[in-house]
């Protein structure tokens, strides 16, 4: 979608002629709206049509300026925002807390809706993270778009993958972490009869992989590193632009110019998201197959799983209320099986109310369509939650799935019929796939947040 500049005064003609009545009315009324309502800060804005489908997704510095250019007479020159201008009927906005905010926000929400006019954003493609293994006596530090799920630390993401890359090389030259792919072990002798690579004789790693440093001393510069990432950066960044003056005060213009490129770098590593505001459920690999194999056996089913949906509660502000469905089919997320309701017959918090409502209208649905009832309903939660589930189904007569919970907190698994919640390991694959189940099933409530936030009617529907 092109960024129209913005010249003097409005405008509803466009290069094809003037807009029909409705469209220059649309015209009129979100030109108004954005001057008076739209803040001067950062944000994404989305284009709806009449039956309030999101059209086009953008971020913006600065919203007031970003969405007011669309109304203005440069335009109205471009055939494509004249074609979305056309089919809009209204226009809404999100808050961010920053520029990166809204470029992540923005690409999440491309990513879950598809809006029509949305083509760069729409792939597979991921934003970068920094990983440090911990499972390892030497860990190391890479740059990855496909994060391990567990034995590392994260950061990220990372908005530039050329500044994350700029600023590891600056990273590695303080700290000399290693970044290769061998498995060293201290306790293997061996070890000291391997021969280091450029980056040992440069000084950017202290060669664990030699043993020319003990297990306890590189952990301790790992730790020193994490506390730099972690946002304790100031005393280094002091030091630099201490040595960067004095470079230049002696004339040394190369190294004071090198240095200003490395602070610069330091600094862009703050361009980054949060892991659980900012998730990419897509980039975390769960192998659906032993997850589903594994759920068969610690469940005692007689047949493996196919279909699993699972379910969300999400409160907006206190006063609107909306769930999410999310559907899993052999293990992997089914977009099209995607729904979304706001409450209808609840009023305030009431967590259990709203998750009876939800599973009364999703299975009184199916079971009048005559259609097939998944295998296993999630409901994220604990105890209580799943009793709300539980009920639904009691009060309409109709026997339900297996029905399973996930508190977040300790990962207990409560199962409709057993007294006691199962405990199972954190890395068990049966565990994982119901984590990525009841994660999804979250961040899809919330984004349906995000987008209804200023809508005045809601309904019930997909993902669209």
């Amino acid at each position: 979608m092109p960024k129209p500049n913005q010249p003097d005064e409005t405008s509803d003609e466009t290069p094809n002629g003037p807009l029909p009545k409705t469209q220059a009315e649309f015209f009129l009324r979100a030109a108004e709206k954005v001057r008076s309502k739209f803040p001067d800060t950062p944000g994404i804005y989305l284009f709806q049509d009449q039956a309030g489908r999101v059209l086009y997704i953008g971020k913006a510095k600065n919203l007031r300026a970003r969405a007011g250019s669309y109304f203005l007479k440069a335009a109205a020159d471009d055939q494509r925002t004249t074609r979305l201008v056309r089919e809009a009927y209204d226009i809404e906005y999100l808050d961010a807390e920053s520029e990166v905010d809204a470029l992540l926000m923005e690409s999440r929400l491309i990513k879950d809706i598809q809006p029509k006019y949305n083509r760069d954003l729409r792939d597979d493609k991921s934003f970068p993270y920094l990983q440090i293994t911990t499972h390892e006596d030497f860990p190391r530090v890479e740059i990855t778009r496909q994060p391990r799920s567990s034995g590392v630390k994260l950061y990220g993401p990372f908005t530039s993958i050329g500044s994350l890359r700029g600023a590891l090389q600056v990273l590695q030259r303080v700290f000399q972490f290693r970044t290769c792919s061998l498995d060293i072990n201290e306790e293997d002798e061996r070890w000291r009869w391997f021969r280091p690579c450029l980056l040992a004789s440069i000084k950017q790693c202290t060669a664990p992989c030699n043993l020319r440093i003990s297990k306890d001393d590189y952990r301790r510069d790992i730790a020193r590193l994490k506390k730099f990432l972690d946002g304790k950066r100031k005393p280094l960044l002091k030091e630099m632009k201490v040595e960067m003056q004095e470079a230049a005060a002696s004339l040394r213009f190369e190294l004071a110019a090198r240095l200003r490129d490395e602070i610069h770098m330091l600094e862009s590593l703050n361009e980054r998201g949060e892991l659980e505001k900012h998730a990419q459920p897509e980039v975390f690999y769960v192998d659906p197959k032993k997850g589903l194999v594994g759920l068969k056996k610690i469940l005692k089913l007689r047949n493996t799983p196919k279909t699993i949906e699972g379910m969300d509660i999400a409160h907006l502000g206190g006063d609107e209320t909306v769930a999410s469905l999310v559907q899993f089919i052999d293990g992997l997320p089914f977009k099209p099986g995607y729904r979304r309701y706001r409450i209808r017959e609840v009023d305030g918090i009431d967590d259990y109310a709203c998750m009876q409502e939800v599973v009364a209208r999703r299975f009184t649905k199916l079971q009048n369509e005559s259609d097939v009832f998944p295998d296993l309903l999630l409901i994220d939660g604990g105890k209580g939650q799943l009793n709300s589930a539980v009920k639904a189904f009691e009060a309409l007569s109709i026997e339900p799935p297996l029905i399973l919970s996930l508190a977040k907190k300790e990962e207990l698994i409560y199962v409709n019929g057993r007294d006691e919640p199962l405990r199972l390991s954190r890395h068990a694959f049966a565990l994982r796939l119901l984590q990525y189940v009841r994660d999804e099933s979250h961040r899809f409530a919330q984004h349906y947040h995000h987008i209804l936030r200023r809508k005045r009617t809601f309904g019930e529907g997909g993902s669209k």
